[in-house]
């Protein structure tokens, strides 16, 4: 029986280990068109946010296995890249992660500002007024994008940025 034990271990570890290897797989991949998640039938990798002001990070998709990060920033944008039952693979822009409760996630998006001192800017222009400074590290909300800016809303204020300065939205992404 001991022996079996030890089988099944290795065996659901070899499982494990060949997911997370697909799963990385994919998160590189991400310039390709995207796949579509077994669970939801939504496109993988796509970007959500944290839903809850404190998550665990796990190292594979159940409570058994070890936390590896929590996440503590609510709102936070997260790419998810894999699927697995009610468990979400996410990666932060550091491409750290790992796997999450579907709970844990919502569908609304936001974007995190990378750039020091961007200028939210009144229209989708260099030469718009600007209406906020945002420090590099703000969240903020996503809105309509072109292929070159994004209008968000933070802190009251709303305008548009460069998209090459948040991270949270694809580079060739157009929302209406």
């Amino acid at each position: 029986m001991k022996s079996f034990v030890h089988w099944f271990k290795v065996a659901r570890l070899a499982v494990y280990a060949a997911l997370l290897m697909a799963t990385t797989a994919m998160a590189q991949d991400a310039s390709e068109s995207p796949a579509i998640g077994p669970e939801t039938n939504l496109p993988v990798p796509r970007f959500v946010s944290l839903n809850a002001s404190e998550a665990n990070v796990r190292r594979g998709p159940s409570l058994s296995h070890r936390i590896d990060w929590v996440f503590t920033r609510r709102n936070m944008p997260l790419q998810l890249v894999a699927e697995y039952g009610q468990w979400r693979r996410v990666i932060d822009r550091d491409g750290q992660g790992g796997w999450i409760h579907y709970t844990l996630l919502s569908g609304a998006r936001t974007v995190l500002i990378g750039d020091e001192n961007t200028a939210l800017r009144s229209r989708p222009d260099a030469n718009g007024t600007e209406s906020a400074i945002l420090e590099a590290g703000v969240i903020a909300r996503l809105g309509r994008c072109n292929p070159d800016w994004c209008q968000l809303t933070a802190g009251g204020y709303r305008g548009w940025v460069p998209k090459q300065s948040i991270w949270g939205v694809r580079p060739e992404e157009l929302r209406d």
